[in-house]
């Protein structure tokens, strides 16, 4: 990480004014740190609201927004946190692509921010900063036996089976009975890849690596923890239909689960997506009762092998091991107000499996220089403004440093939420660089080919959208060549010199 003397971190009480310079009236020059869906969509709402108001405000009716990305291919969530038998991701991906195929956008791929350049360097390059980092890192599953061996965090997972560039190229599949933790779109994508059968993935971008080790996939009964009640969970109704036509697999359901008392009902029913959820929830019920009327049958009717168990109101409170390694998941049954509120029951089970996934969120990475919300999981900042310190304990706003993204409030909502998002973190940077209330907020550096001169004589040899677009013309003629339409590239060393060469 940078010291505070390599990156000094000042408040808009306490920063030194930049000289007003004739290069003011040049056009804008951004910053962007991260290519995932909140950096390319706050882009392009930046480059829009400049095209439509940038004029009367005194700001120009453009801008240069160049991307820097610490991996060597853009895109982020969409292509390594998203479950790869998603077909909405072709058409985001799409989208975002046509984003950096914008003149006014540069694509610095394969730069990281802390490392190959630092707050410094671009603060004398860029008029503003804005980051959109995402998050990498699982959040503590805090419970006693956490630390077993077959304990296992969702992202490290979602990394192998998305072929994230540093990730793991080999993944432990011998437990036949699973636990997986969580009442999210991640929970569910862990187990939904962990009871498919592999052939049926072929249709999507799988890394050949990942083919191969489910073919070794051991599962036969995975149990899906849940700690609230079907009326609040936080699943997708897509997430939901995707389980409804797993081959092979039965669903199982308690019941008692689904006894919801008329209270919860009516507030379920008020927000349009929660009545959409539930009532897809209890689909899946009658569907989980006519697969055991039928013999164990998956949903076409046919005998099944693997068995997929969802259990309500249950918290896990304790992994139990053997040898140091898990051998059952304690479980205490809960009960849920309808305001949403959890108590124990005292009432616990345990189930024997031999590896837990638990999928109850991500921790936005901390970036170097930059301040923190340990409360929050963010950088600390007040509608996208980077402050010195959570505005609770007094933090002042740093001008020109900006958040957007789960980097601003954290690892919630879908990737649809990160545009209107995007948009107030966007808005309030144009407000803030207006000619009337920033005069002397330009960098000094406008060269427009400074970055690439500073990268250079570091040895740093970034991948532009021009060398993405040869990674994802390669992947696509490997696919062809298999017989598929797409196999993702795995490998950083290959990426670059497919992207380079």
């Amino acid at each position: 990480m940078l010291s505070d003397q390599e990156n000094p971190v000042q408040s808009a009480d306490t920063a030194p004014a930049k000289a007003v310079s004739a290069q003011s009236a040049s056009p804008l020059k951004v910053a962007v740190i991260g290519a995932g869906p909140a950096g390319v969509y706050a882009s392009d709402i930046l480059l829009r609201q400049l095209k439509q108001s940038g004029e009367e405000l005194g700001l120009g009716s453009s801008a240069r927004v160049d991307i820097f990305e610490k991996l060597p291919v853009p895109f982020g969530l969409v292509r390594y946190g998203v479950a790869p038998d998603h077909p909405s991701i072709k058409f985001i991906a799409g989208a975002l692509q046509k984003t950096l195929d914008n003149p006014n956008i540069h694509l610095y791929a394969d730069v990281e921010f802390g490392k190959d350049i630092t707050l410094d360097d671009l603060q004398q390059r860029y008029d503003a900063v804005l980051f959109a980092t995402g998050a990498t890192e699982d959040r503590l599953l805090d419970i006693p036996g956490h630390e077993l061996e077959g304990v296992h965090g969702a992202a490290r997972f979602v990394e192998w089976y998305d072929g994230y560039p540093t990730g793991t190229d080999v993944w432990p599949l011998q437990a036949q009975e699973v636990a997986v933790i969580g009442g999210g779109n991640v929970a569910m994508d862990v187990a939904r890849i962990l009871v498919r059968r592999p052939d049926d993935l072929l249709n999507t971008d799988i890394p050949e690596n990942v083919y191969e080790g489910l073919q070794h996939n051991e599962t036969r009964d995975l149990h899906l923890f849940v700690r609230r009640g079907p009326a609040q969970a936080k699943f997708s109704v897509q997430e939901l239909r995707e389980l409804e036509k797993l081959p092979g697999v039965q669903i199982i359901i308690e019941e008692d689960d689904f006894e919801l008392d008329d209270e919860t009902l009516q507030r379920a029913s008020e927000d349009k997506l929660t009545r959409q959820m539930l009532e897809e929830l209890y689909t899946i019920r009658e569907m989980a009762e006519d697969m055991e009327d039928d013999g164990e049958t998956d949903f076409e009717g046919n005998p099944s092998d693997r068995r997929y168990h969802i259990h309500f109101f249950s918290s896990p409170t304790e992994i139990l091991g053997s040898d140091g390694k898990v051998k059952a998941i304690r479980v205490e049954r809960t009960e849920v107000d309808p305001e949403g509120h959890l108590t124990g029951t005292g009432e616990s089970v345990d189930y024997p499996v031999q590896a837990v996934y638990h999928a109850i969120g991500y921790r936005p990475a901390q970036v170097p220089g930059i301040p923190y919300d340990q409360s929050h999981f963010t950088l600390a900042n007040v509608g996208g403004r980077v402050f010195t310190a959570p505005e609770s304990e007094g933090g002042k706003r740093i001008p020109g440093l900006y958040a957007t993204g789960w980097a601003k409030r954290g690892p919630v909502g879908l990737i649809g939420s990160t545009k209107s998002d995007a948009l107030e973190t966007v808005s309030n940077l144009i407000e803030d660089l207006s000619v009337e209330k920033r005069q002397d907020s330009r960098a000094p550096d406008r060269s427009a080919t400074s970055i690439e001169e500073l990268l250079e004589s570091r040895g740093v040899h970034p991948i532009s959208f021009a060398g993405w677009q040869k990674i994802d013309e390669y992947e696509h003629s490997s696919g062809a060549a298999a017989g598929r339409e797409h196999i993702k590239v795995v490998d950083p060393d290959e990426m670059r010199r497919i992207a380079l060469g």
